[in-house]
């Protein structure tokens, strides 16, 4: 071949290469993309340099389980995407007039975390300019170069979000250091959430099935708020989280491959007198780069070594940093596989609705 045509013949294939490449919202998990415009719809473009070369698209939202299935059964029955300090997130402006000097576990917004399929947040809430605000700490107390946000602006979204979505459930899992009497039951009062309060009254004491999500949802309680202050459930009708719920170590002591054991405030994992499991799975110090793998394979390993340590319970509640940061499907593969081992004993939720057809044709 001569060399004029053996150019031809690469120019012609770099085009048609070119001209066949996904693009404009046709490119699928894991194809290369320039921009999330190039991604099918639930996926955005992502560079994770420990695993892939350049950008692909990987997931940035998660399967709900309700829509997909349904909500008839027990909460319990069910797991929910976490965020670990849902409210430490990157760009919040200072609100304090101080530049912050502290650390970030998120980069969406409390609004696109829940629009993106997170059903649990974690917040630590304290006092601070006669309010109460979500704040990291130093030395114990929330300073003006730590504090992100008063809490009632975080609130707010959560209120918006469950106007918005009649037939969906939050949970709000708080590290609570405020000390002001009533202090937690006057933020979430102003900010228009007592409405959709799930009372302690109907919580299980002794680890039975929670209520039905369809009730909870019929009944317009579709709030859940824990609290780590254990008097704070006489005094303000706000759940001891450890009454209900057994959860592993957190930080890096919880991300030893192949062990899963609790955290000091909590009972023995395999402890089945609490009806509900959270696993985290994050650093001490968030490390953003490492987020992607952290989120993946390693994250499914851990549920199942906790799966084992919970009495062969799967986790209800998944706490992670940086939640969308992935190799693929991350921390929503994750959820589908909880999901899935849960309502039908698949490894993938969606594994469940051919399950359920084959049942109703058998």
């Amino acid at each position: 071949m001569g060399l004029g045509k053996f150019l031809l013949l690469v120019i012609v294939s770099e085009v048609f290469r070119v001209a066949t490449a996904c693009s404009n919202g046709e490119c699928r998990i894991l194809d290369g993309c320039s921009t999330d415009a190039d991604c099918e719809a639930g996926l955005y473009c992502f560079s994770c340099p420990e695993t892939f070369s350049g950008s692909r698209c990987v997931r940035s939202t998660g399967t709900d389980q309700f829509k997909l299935l349904n909500n008839s059964l027990p909460l319990n029955k069910y797991a929910f995407l976490t965020t670990h300090n849902a409210y430490a997130i990157d760009g919040e402006p200072s609100h304090t007039g101080v530049p912050r000097i502290t650390f970030t576990n998120q980069e969406d917004n409390v609004t696109r975390q829940l629009n993106n399929g997170v059903r649990a947040l974690m917040l630590d809430t304290y006092d601070f300019q006669g309010d109460v605000w979500l704040c990291h700490s130093f030395g114990g107390q929330c300073h003006d170069y730590t504090a992100f946000e008063p809490a009632i602006d975080t609130l707010r979204e959560i209120e918006a979000f469950l106007s918005a979505n009649p037939s969906e459930i939050v949970s709000v899992i708080l590290e609570d250091y405020v000390q002001a009497p009533n202090g937690l039951t006057k933020v979430f009062t102003d900010a228009g959430l007592m409405k959709y309060w799930f009372p302690v009254s109907k919580m299980p004491q002794n680890g039975e099935d929670w209520p039905l999500v369809s009730d909870m949802v019929a009944n317009n309680q579709r709030l859940l708020v824990f609290t780590s202050i254990k008097s704070k459930q006489h005094s303000e009708g706000i759940a001891y989280q450890w009454s209900y719920m057994v959860e592993n170590q957190y930080g890096d002591g919880g991300m030893k491959a192949g062990s899963c054991f609790n955290r000091g405030e909590s009972s023995p994992l395999n402890d089945t007198t609490k009806s509900l499991v959270l696993v985290n799975y994050f650093r001490s110090t968030p490390i953003k780069l490492l987020a992607c793998v952290q989120n993946s394979a390693d994250l499914i390993k851990m549920l199942q070594t906790c799966h084992g340590a919970a009495g062969n319970r799967w986790a209800n509640f998944v706490a992670v940093d940086y939640y969308k940061r992935s190799e693929g499907g991350g921390t929503f593969q994750a959820l589908d596989t909880s999901n899935g081992e849960l309502l039908c004993g698949c490894d993938d939720v969606h594994a469940c609705v051919v399950s359920s057809l084959l049942k109703r044709v058998g």
